[in-house]
């Protein structure tokens, strides 16, 4: 009999360039817990016409599950991915970034009082401007990544996302992990294992920070 794994790593990606994806599993792979599935959820992407992404999936299918489906959006896709997912906790990972070797077991380490948990990250930036992202509450005010909740670096046990689901818009990862406080033991820690890219202009966070940039000017 399959046992289920301890923690199921869900990565919703869409037109993600390859390597950036390659990187993300590899990190995943390289980790220093082992007992963990993948699920990969392609949010019908429509940039590898040669096909090197099913390709890789072949590689490490024991791992990792790859599942395609129609464009819905990042917290729809990761909503569908817990269904699918069958581990006792739930760890994210954005199609574009990477877990440092001792994420997973770092995060575990923190889950003795809680049952979900956010971290702060190692931020990857290119000018000290990066490391501010638009406020949830006024979008032409920024605030410090460290002092937001990031979606990817939630990790919790699985009754957490089966009871609470991510809504589209902005600010979905804080919208969720608001829901959680009300029903479960929820905290924010000072890991720094989740590597968060955030030098990367064609994000959704500097899109939008780009935005009401100019508005304000």
């Amino acid at each position: 009999m399959h046992l289920k794994p301890q923690v199921s790593v869900l990565i919703s990606s869409y037109n993600t360039p390859f390597y950036k994806l390659q990187r993300a599993i590899n990190s995943v792979l390289n980790q220093t817990f082992q007992d963990f599935e993948i699920v990969l959820v392609d949010d019908g992407s429509h940039n590898d016409p040669e096909n090197k992404l099913i390709d890789f999936c072949r590689l490490h299918e024991t791992k990792l599950t790859y599942i395609r489906k129609i464009n819905e959006g990042q917290a729809q896709t990761i909503n569908k991915a817990v269904q699918w997912s069958t581990g006792r906790y739930i760890a994210i990972l954005d199609a574009d970034d990477e877990y440092l070797p001792n994420h997973i077991q770092s995060c575990i380490a923190q889950m003795k009082p809680f049952d979900l948990i956010a971290s702060n990250t190692f931020t990857i930036t290119d000018k000290p401007d990066d490391f501010f992202v638009s406020d949830r509450f006024d979008r032409k005010k920024t605030i410090h990544v460290d002092d937001c909740i990031l979606f990817a670096t939630l990790f919790g046990k699985r009754k957490v996302f089966k009871k609470i689901k991510f809504k589209d818009g902005y600010s979905a990862d804080s919208a969720f992990y608001d829901g959680a406080r009300k029903s479960f033991k929820v905290g924010k820690v000072d890991l720094r294992t989740y590597v968060y890219y955030r030098n990367n202009p064609e994000s959704t966070c500097e899109k939008i920070k780009s935005k009401y940039a100019t508005e304000k000017s």
